[in-house]
């Protein structure tokens, strides 16, 4: 079993080790920090945090990845009719949309998302690398997503909901956003029932790391 790189908060320039270099369940290296130029160059190489509260953070490079091509979204007709009830805006509120997020995973089993990664990612969005996408109810948001980008990729962390179908409504809106603009997928991480309804699918970690590279060169805005 290969030995985990350690990656020390003091020296944030430290650089990612090969992403296809993991240990089984996909950890490649472990401590570091969220500052903007750590977690820029983690989504340059395919490589996310992932880590419980009071816990060392760890960065992660799973083998298959799962990614959604956005011209592959399955839209059901329940669904098309569904999605004419909500009013889409792009990072219209994206402190609410990552907060929405953390209590409802809170919610449900824990979260991942704790102030200091809340902190990390709204840095980002105030640079312009981390979107959301809402989904508002007669003037309420209900639903929505957040994600970084990366050339041609929108890398996605988290959904949540308040009413049927709104986080469904908001990646819907987003499939059609990356179309317009020419991206090439979403990196949805890690295997899930209800994205894989919608059309994802799992791709080798090799496979999705030659993908990114080829994709992280573009120069598209979001």
């Amino acid at each position: 079993m290969d030995k985990i790189p350690i990656l020390f908060i003091q020296d944030s320039s430290t650089p990612f080790f090969d992403p296809r270099r993991s240990i089984s369940d996909g950890v490649v290296a472990v401590s570091g920090d969220l500052s903007v130029k750590r977690l820029k160059d983690a989504y340059e190489n395919g490589i996310f945090p992932w880590f419980n509260e009071g816990d060392p953070i760890l960065w992660w490079s799973p083998d298959p990845r799962f990614i959604l091509n956005p011209y592959e979204i399955k839209v059901s007709n329940s669904l098309k009719r569904s999605l004419k009830k909500f009013e889409i805006r792009f990072d219209s509120d994206f402190k609410s949309v990552i907060n929405e997020c953390a209590n409802q995973r809170k919610n449900k089993e824990g979260t991942w998302i704790n102030e200091q990664m809340i902190e990390a990612y709204i840095k980002l969005h105030e640079i312009g690398i981390a979107h959301s996408v809402e989904s508002y109810f007669e003037g309420k948001l209900v639903g929505g997503l957040y994600g970084a980008v990366v050339g041609g990729v929108f890398c996605g962390e988290s959904m949540f909901f308040k009413k049927s179908d709104a986080s469904k409504a908001a990646l819907v809106a987003l499939c059609r956003h990356l179309i317009e603009r020419d991206f090439d997928f979403i990196d949805c991480q890690t295997y899930t029932p209800h994205l894989e309804s919608l059309g994802a699918k799992l791709i080798s970690r090799d496979e999705f790391v030659q993908r990114l590279y080829k994709s992280r060169l573009k120069k598209l805005a979001f």
